[in-house]
């Protein structure tokens, strides 16, 4: 069946919307494909605007492997903003895909990745304007599998609702396998409809489909079990790994944005995961075990990526970059391979303990020398051991001592506030690093502009984590706090005149908290704060708490729980958690064991160069840790070709 465009309906609309390009697609690297000549059709969406979706990894690697299969296409579409959904609403016309504007509601799939769940109000939104069902229970054999993804999806049941299934993990072979299951169920003619599809799905152990789960609460308010309602379901879903890095290759033709995005520039993720073992950390927690791309790999995707797109940045990006055995060489290597085309090249992420001035100056040689960025966490030793991140004071003023004697100018520094046992004071030591830092800067540079930044933001307890059991800080506490930090800043005019401050109040990061850890109840809030106009709840001019807060109230009121119920209460040790039959591969004991050594202020090594500290992760998955090095050369440094159709000038002369 023939599915059109609906871009002729759009365009008319366009010049009376902010940022109009963000709607047209057609970027370079794009596909479209012609819909009949496929048998099963994704759409993918990152629910944000296009300025923050466009570079996202996750769905730029799936759109291209789906797309590469001869009968799959993939598309992608992304949250409008509110002054063309109401034109949309005005002209009836339904969220659409920006690759061949067709309507998301025609396709097989809605894959959604969600990053934070403070996107959860867009997906109501996009569902809506497709024309496909708010809750999963009345959609029809006629509407796409309702399928999220990303780090959020460790717990997807605030959304459980609107969802009809969630993936945890890596998503390279589960697209693979969840389209031959589509493909397959259609050929036979759809026996058994929807259901059937989601019962193949979730018999595999890898596919969650909230439906087939039941939920019961005991009369405090916390979960008593939760089982499967039908004989083929499993008792738990497990998360899925890539191993083999190497093998995976993408995006290996990254999509070049049209309009402003937040990173322009090409992207090679080096290695996945992280065993450094920071409590505080959702994503090093469950993207275990660490899994290295080789040198040689990484050579090839960005000779690959900047030939295709022109990018003249290359971004080497992991959980921490410079956490990869093979660092120097990479690094090295890049920085021979590109000098004198201005190709800039830069770690996103880097520890303290991890950074050299060797380092910094392969990433600096082709001409540019950005701030240097670090992230200690927590402002006192106490609070680093507690949230184990083992960096010392001496470490990070050593560092940003070497890098101010060696050019650079400022740094920055990221903190959170709100951590498990913290005090005002942990928080007023951040004033006096940074002091420290701009005292080193000068003493050892001869100058009196070093800068620093310091940027804090409210610490959010995650599930899957040794915090899920925290109780999180108040937003009172919190501003309070950032307030005595700003005065011990501004206290000595000499030094604080170079120290900046950002951060947000702790607001944001109490709703983000209430979805985090929340379960299944917390379906009417998002729709009821959806209904009351909540949209873009990660933008602050379009975040309302006030809302956030009377529809929670209004909601939860009525359930015998509330929001200090879900947020700022401490979870014992037994107590059923929304997330227990969602299997991260993380042992629950040894998670308990480790937030126990949190609270005694207990340090955990890292496991990649330690013996196994058994959290449980590789016997589960049946993984294990990548890690080199391979003595390996990055590769051959050839004259980059010829002929190459971008403005990159590493590509214009050999």
């Amino acid at each position: 069946m023939r599915v059109e465009s609906v871009f002729d309906r759009l365009e008319p609309l366009l010049p009376r919307v902010s940022k109009p390009v963000q709607y047209v697609g057609g970027e370079l690297n794009a596909t479209a494909k012609a819909w009949d000549d496929v048998a099963v059709r994704w759409c993918l969406m990152y629910p944000d605007a296009y300025e923050v979706g466009l570079p996202n990894q996750g769905v730029q690697i799936l759109y291209e492997i789906l797309n590469e299969q001869p009968d799959v296409l993939a598309e992608r579409t992304y949250a409008v903003w509110p002054d063309l959904e109401e034109l949309m609403r005005e002209h009836d016309i339904p969220q659409f895909t920006v690759d061949s504007h067709r309507p998301v509601g025609a396709f097989d799939v809605l894959g959604l990745s969600f990053a934070t769940e403070l996107g959860y109000t867009n997906l109501l939104s996009a569902l809506d304007l497709a024309g496909i069902s708010l809750h999963a229970v009345d959609r029809t054999d006629d509407d796409p599998i309702v399928l999220a993804g990303g780090h959020a999806a460790f717990n997807p049941e605030p959304i459980a609702d609107f969802l009809d299934a969630a993936v945890l993990g890596d998503g390279e072979e589960a697209v693979l396998e969840i389209t031959e299951a589509i493909r397959r169920w259609k050929a036979e003619g759809q026996p058994g409809g929807r259901d059937e599809l989601l019962l193949r799905l979730a018999e595999s152990g890898g596919v969650y489909v909230p439906k087939f789960y039941d939920v019961s609460y005991r009369p405090d308010g916390a979960i008593d079990e939760v089982v499967p309602n039908r004989d083929r379901v499993p008792y738990r879903v497990f998360k899925r790994t890539t191993m083999e890095l190497d093998d995976w290759p993408y995006p290996k033709k990254p999509l070049v944005p049209l309009a402003e995005s937040v990173h322009e520039r090409m992207s090679v993720e080096i290695f996945r995961g992280c065993t450094r073992g920071c409590r505080f950390c959702q994503a090093g927690m469950i993207t275990r075990p660490v899994r290295e791309r080789s040198i040689e790999g990484i050579g090839e995707m960005v000779q690959r990526g900047l030939a295709a797109t022109g990018f003249d940045e290359v971004g080497l990006l992991s959980l921490s970059s410079a956490d990869h055995s093979e660092i120097a060489e990479i690094t090295k290597g890049l920085a021979d391979r590109y000098e004198g085309t201005n190709t800039g090249l830069s770690l996103p992420s880097t520890r303290v303990d991890a950074f050299n001035i060797d380092l910094a100056n392969e990433l600096s040689r082709n001409g540019r020398r950005s701030g240097l960025t670090f992230a200690p966490e927590g402002g006192s030793e106490r609070i680093r051991r507690v949230i184990n991140k083992m960096v010392s004071e001496e470490d990070l003023i050593r560092t940003v001592s070497a890098a101010f004697a060696n050019g650079w100018r400022q740094v920055k520094l990221y903190f959170m506030c709100g951590l498990p046992t913290e005090t005002d004071e942990d928080v007023l030591q951040i004033a006096e690093m940074a002091k420290e830092v701009i005292r080193a800067g000068r003493e050892v540079s001869g100058r009196k502009d070093i800068r620093c930044t310091i940027s804090i933001g409210g610490f959010v307890p995650k599930p899957h984590t040794p915090f899920q059991w925290a109780g999180q800080t108040d937003p009172d506490t919190i501003d309070d706090r950032l307030r005595k930090l700003r005065q011990a800043i501004n206290a000595d005019r000499s030094l604080g005149r170079n120290i900046g401050m950002r951060y947000h109040d702790g607001k944001p990061s109490l709703v983000e908290g209430l979805l985090s850890r929340g379960d299944r109840r917390l379906g009417r809030v998002i729709e009821r704060v959806w209904r009351e106009g909540g949209r873009f709840d990660g933008w602050n001019e379009h975040f309302s708490f006030e809302r956030w807060m009377s529809c929670a109230t209004a909601e939860l009121e009525q359930l015998g729980v509330d929001v200090d119920w879900y947020t700022t209460r401490e979870r014992g040790e037994h107590e059923v958690l929304p997330w227990d039959h969602l299997d991260s591969g993380l042992d629950k004991e040894w998670l308990w064991a480790d937030w126990q050594d949190a609270l005694d202020a207990r340090e955990q090594d890292d496991c990649r160069w330690t013996p196994c500290f058994d959290c449980g992760v590789c016997p589960t998955m049946g993984t294990d840790i990548e890690v080199g090095p391979t003595g390996r050369k990055l590769l051959p440094i050839s004259p980059v070709g010829q002929g190459s159709p971008v403005r990159n000038p590493a590509f214009n002369g050999g």
